[in-house]
Formats: C-alpha cells, structure tokens, sequence
C-alpha cells in the first residue's frame, strides 16, 4: 500500500474525533493547528491538498469543490448529526483500508 492517509479535521469537527484518532497513531492536523479558523471552505481545501491531507468535514458545502470538478486530495463527510463513536470507527476503517493515492480526488460518505 502506497502512503497512509493524514486528516486534517476542519473546524466543525469535534475535538473528541481528533483526539481518538490521534490515540490511536493516526497524523491529524486541525483547522485549530493551522491557525485557520474562520476562514472560507475553499481556504480549508487549498491549505488540505498544499498539505498533502484528505480533508474530514461536517459542513456540506465542503462537497462543493468535488461537485465543481475542483482537484483534491480527498474529503471525507459525515452528517452534523453523525455521532461521535460512528464517525472515529468509519475513520479508522478509511484509515486502515485506502491509501492516501485512493483518495485522490475521491470522497467517502460516512
């Protein structure tokens, strides 16, 4: 298998989704980490692909860059009403299952 996948979590994620990933070895890097909050969808997603990261989002309009045949390194979106414990579980999944080059402008639906 080709390189692992490293996260960046946008500001919507919640801290506990970082964090279990996190204990369990996963390379997450935050909206927070990269000094990028309240900045645009399309700012997220140019920081994520400059970073070589597969973007994980709650925010729908995310979606849009994949819609508009924009280049990425991938996304991964959940509901707003996913739970905490679904979410890290279809993560890991991801995570042990596709390679970063997988991802490549690919989006899973959790």
């Amino acid at each position: 298998m080709s390189d692992r996948i490293q996260f960046y979590m946008d500001e919507n994620v919640p801290r506990a989704v970082t964090e279990a990933l996190r204990q369990k070895g996963v390379d997450v890097y935050t909206a927070q980490d990269a000094d990028m909050l309240d900045t645009t969808d399309d700012q997220h997603l140019a920081f994520a692909a400059s970073q070589r990261r597969v973007v994980f989002t709650q925010n729908v309009d995310c979606l849009r860059w994949h819609e508009n045949g924009m280049w990425h390194k991938g996304i991964v979106y959940a509901s707003p009403k996913a739970d905490i414990d679904t979410i890290v579980r279809r993560l890991l999944l991801i995570y042990d299952f596709l390679s970063a080059d997988d991802m490549i402008a690919h989006v899973e639906f959790i």
